[in-house]
């Protein structure tokens, strides 16, 4: 009996790396094609206290994220700093409270999830850092180093005052030679769990460099790209087995197709990303989503085959990382419908599952080989009144600086998940 239960633990784990040949994810000599899900927080939930909220909390939302066919989870490597940045309160505990210290314990939690994600034969895309004040990023390292006042703690800046301060950073030499020890820290770490070294599990699918890097600045493109070649060559010394990417949005994040396509041509670049954020990019207007699903629609349709294009010609595969939509009427209640945010996913996926909902060929169609929605909210429920995350709350897909329920995907969205596995059906009888 206890032979046959190893046996079983084994067949159920991956076999070997995920790799990249024609344009295409390989795993085990086959395609990899995948629905996954941002479960950015999956690290965390391993360090609360109370079971309840935490390991059995991540068991629970695995098995129900397997039973659904999502297993590929992007997740977050660690937070960077304590308390308040931009006035927004970051999430934790961090994995760097002060620049060049590490706090060990916190990894656990990321040994935790990569554990059970491994019993379930799940795979794991892990960033690095992130452009964005939730986690500390970019901004937190300029302040640790001065080229930012304190005052960006706790006050909000205006658009053009933070694209000013983010572009900063790539030339900040010892920023990066911040993100560079935690990269380094993270990626060189041996499992306290399975006891294995990261660099030896195939979980793990890829490490990015950071959630939605962007240059923010036209002048400071050039620098931008720099430092990104830096970062991947980085993470390709530390570690020969993985993908790497780079967590990007695409265009829109860089402003120009052409730079998009130069950062990606990186031989150190496995495989490109786009983010789709139609509430974020004013492809519609507040309240009004009803009349004007057809409009957000269309655009994300003509900017995944704008960016697919780009694949094509460097010949890498391409993953829709990031793709959501609010709840109908903009609703933050779980109990509230979502036939406007379903109508978007079908759309969305369909470039992974449907062909004949994908459309005719395009190019860069057949290099499309994922699609992760934003973002699985899990068993957690929003606090009534309270519409954004405080300290203690139970994190779900919406980082705090978001309102609590906007575009988390809650394990009660039957009509939302009915859509997923049917999607993930049809990956599986390709």
């Amino acid at each position: 009996m206890a032979v046959l239960a190893a046996a079983c633990v084994a067949a159920a784990q991956p076999r070997g790396f995920v790799a990249v040949r024609g344009g295409q994810l390989i795993a085990n000599g086959r395609p990899y094609r995948f629905v996954g899900t941002n479960y950015w927080y999956g690290g965390l939930l391993g360090l609360e206290t109370d079971k309840r909220r935490g390991i059995e909390r991540l068991r629970h939302e695995l098995d129900f994220l397997k039973a659904q066919g999502v297993t590929n989870l992007r997740l977050m490597a660690g937070a960077e700093g304590l308390g308040l940045l931009n006035g927004v309160t970051r999430v934790g505990p961090p994995l760097q409270p002060e620049q060049g210290k590490f706090d060990r314990e916190v990894l656990v939690g990321l040994d935790i999830v990569l554990a059970e994600m491994r019993k379930r034969n799940m795979r794991a895309v892990i960033f690095l850092s992130n452009n964005w004040e939730w986690s500390g990023g970019w901004q937190q390292y300029l302040i640790w180093n001065s080229r930012l006042a304190d005052k960006w703690l706790s006050s909000k800046p205006t658009w053009d005052e933070l694209r000013d301060n983010v572009s900063k950073f790539y030339t900040c030499t010892p920023c990066a030679d911040g993100y560079a020890a935690q990269a380094r820290f993270v990626i060189t770490r041996t499992n306290t769990v399975t006891k294995k070294r990261y660099t030896d599990d195939p979980t793990i699918m890829a490490w990015e460099i950071a959630n939605e890097p962007r240059p923010m600045r036209p002048a400071a493109n050039d620098a931008y790209k720099s430092w990104l070649a830096q970062a991947t060559a980085l993470v390709r010394s530390l570690d020969k087995k993985h993908l790497i990417t780079l967590g990007h949005e695409g265009s829109i994040g860089t402003e120009s197709i052409e730079l998009y396509e130069q950062v990606h041509a990186d031989k150190n670049v496995d495989y490109l990303t786009i983010h789709i954020w139609p509430k974020n990019w004013g492809w519609f207007e507040n309240r009004r989503m009803p009349e004007l699903i057809d409009y957000p629609v269309d655009e994300s349709v003509k900017y995944i085959k704008k960016n697919a294009a780009v694949a094509a010609k460097l010949k890498k595969p391409l993953v829709i990382e990031e793709f959501g939509l609010p709840r109908d009427g903009q609703s933050y209640d779980p109990a509230s419908t979502t036939s406007l945010r379903n109508t978007y996913y079908v759309r969305v996926l369909s470039f992974i599952v449907n062909d004949r909902f994908a459309g005719a060929d395009f190019p860069g169609k057949k290099n499309i080989v994922g699609a992760n929605f934003w973002a699985f909210g899990g068993t957690a429920k929003p606090i009534k009144g309270q519409p954004f995350w405080k300290p203690g709350d139970q994190y779900m897909g919406d980082p705090p600086m978001e309102e609590q329920g906007l575009n988390s995907v809650f394990d009660s969205d039957e009509s939302t998940w009915k859509l997923i596995r049917s999607m993930t059906k049809g990956i599986n009888a390709r």
